[in-house]
């Protein structure tokens, strides 16, 4: 074989065995991230090759991350999901070649920096990286293949919501002057950071300015393949309704999408907050801010090492997607663990993010941000009490519900925070949420979520039904009440 042979995974849950011809090729452990065997050994010359897959999924029998999945589903709990749900594919490479590289922007020295991992790498090999806009040359530096690259950008356009500019990068390995492996990427100039306003309660800023972040819980799920969506144009569907609807922002919650996903949040404009699924759940959940009562979970060294792998993958191969601002590694307590120790590793592997350590509680000052839940109507974490030190926002809210018949995983028994007779009622009470929403950020709220994007099996309160026919307010009424929250005069920064 003249190349070498990749055989990728995009996402298998949870435990994944692989033979070809007969042969142990590798085994992975995590549902949620990206892995590839090198099968190049184990190909056979000629005629068929026979791949088989041995896959085992615990659910919640187990302590790795599985999120909302549960062998019983009920109430905010979901069917488990097992097996492949990501695109598997084949790729020939180079013997030499470069799989995966990291990208870093700094729009205060405008600069984006540059690493890459390149695979059977021979001493004297270079690492040549190019940034354009478009089929212009704005800037090249030549490395050691293990080394770290900085480009200078004068001028650079600045990724945001509103003008999501991206740049095309290209990363090559050169040896004696001859390129042996060539990849193409992207970029974008783009900062995810606090400061203080003019009452000195932090922000969330973006790009060195106040945006107030609004966007649905996206929990990401499809009546019909469960964590996989029917198409590539159905991931799409939902990204770009949540934009018509006003929203700058989605909470990707407690799930990894594929990488596709990420990319046209970044080529769309809409900010992501990207939660670590959460497993090994039975520790106490205390919601309320300023009240004691709240239990760390007592994992084993195996529980937490399986945490800590996969959450560390997850960061790895999502570093690149600049619409991400925020990591979330825990959500209302469910398998909460050492969560300043947590917080504080999190943010050091990736310092150019936010971090909010846990959201909903159980609260531990931590991280970047303070993150308050509240049912139905809008709230915040005091801001005299937290602002001073950390963002305060309202990491859920809402759940407001409305059945449609027809269009419901159940017809009976399904359920909202609040439940309305006709889409009149519901937006109504929703427009009454903008109104209060515009207070609370004058006060210091720097973000909020709504629940949720869709439907999802028996939970009602989505802004879309579970299929995605019936969008259950118009997007212009929505956008007309939301587009409030973005007034740059709510807010004035030191």
């Amino acid at each position: 074989i003249k190349n070498n042979v990749l055989l990728h995974f995009g996402a298998v849950d949870w435990k994944t065995d692989v033979w070809l011809n007969g042969k142990k090729v590798g085994t992975h452990e995590g549902g949620f991230d990206p892995f590839s065997f090198d099968i190049t050994a184990f190909v056979k010359k000629g005629g068929k090759q026979e791949l088989v897959l041995s896959v085992w999924d615990p659910t919640d029998g187990g302590p790795q991350p599985r999120g909302k999945q549960v062998m019983k589903p009920e109430g905010i709990w979901y069917t488990p999901v097992s097996g492949i749900w990501q695109t598997v594919w084949l790729e020939g490479v180079a013997k030499t070649h470069i799989a995966s590289t990291k990208q870093t922007p700094d729009i205060d020295a405008k600069t984006i920096t540059v690493t890459a991992n390149v695979e059977g790498a021979q001493s004297g090999d270079m690492l040549r990286i190019t940034a354009l806009e478009g089929s212009t040359k704005l800037g090249e530096a030549q490395v050691a293949y293990s080394g770290t690259a900085s480009i200078i950008l004068n001028n650079p356009k600045l990724w945001s919501p509103n003008t999501p500019f991206l740049y095309d990068l290209k990363v090559a390995v050169i040896r004696n002057g001859k390129v042996v492996d060539e990849v193409g990427s992207y970029f974008a100039m783009r900062k995810s950071s606090m400061g203080p306003d003019k009452n000195g309660v932090q922000r969330m800023l973006l790009n060195n300015e106040f945006v107030f972040q609004y966007g649905p819980l996206d929990q990401g799920w499809w009546p019909d393949g469960l964590y996989t969506a029917p198409s590539t144009e159905a991931l799409v569907f939902d990204i770009i309704k949540t934009k018509e609807m006003g929203f700058n922002m989605i909470r990707k919650h407690i799930k990894v999408e594929p990488a596709i996903w990420y990319y046209n949040c970044d080529k769309l404009g809409i900010l992501v907050w990207q939660d670590m699924p959460s497993g090994d759940l039975g520790n106490q959940w205390e919601p309320n801010l300023g009240q004691m009562g709240g239990t760390d979970k007592n994992r084993t060294a195996e529980s937490e090492a399986i945490y800590r792998k996969e959450w560390n993958k997850i960061m790895d191969d999502l570093h690149n997607f600049p619409s991400i601002v925020v990591w979330t590694p825990f959500n209302e307590a469910w398998g909460q663990f050492k969560t300043k120790d947590i917080a504080d590793w999190t943010k050091k592997k990736d310092p150019s993010r936010l971090v909010n350590s846990a959201s909903g509680g159980n609260h531990v000052i931590a991280g970047d941000i303070v993150d308050l839940h509240h049912y139905p109507n809008p709230a915040m974490p005091r801001p005299d009490l937290f602002g001073p030190t950390h963002v305060v926002v309202l990491g859920e809210y809402g759940g407001l519900g409305l059945p449609v018949p027809e269009h419901n995983w159940l017809e009976k028994n399904n359920w909202g925070y609040q439940t309305f007779k006709t889409a009149d009622e519901l937006f109504a009470k929703y427009a009454s949420f903008m109104v209060t929403m515009e207070d609370l950020i004058k006060k210091g709220l720097s973000a909020a979520v709504y629940t949720q994007t869709t439907d999802v099996e028996n939970e009602t309160n989505g802004l879309m039904t579970y299929d995605r026919k019936v969008i259950k307010v118009p997007v212009e009424k929505l956008k007309g009440v939301t587009d409030k929250l973005y007034n740059k005069a709510l807010v004035e920064l030191k």
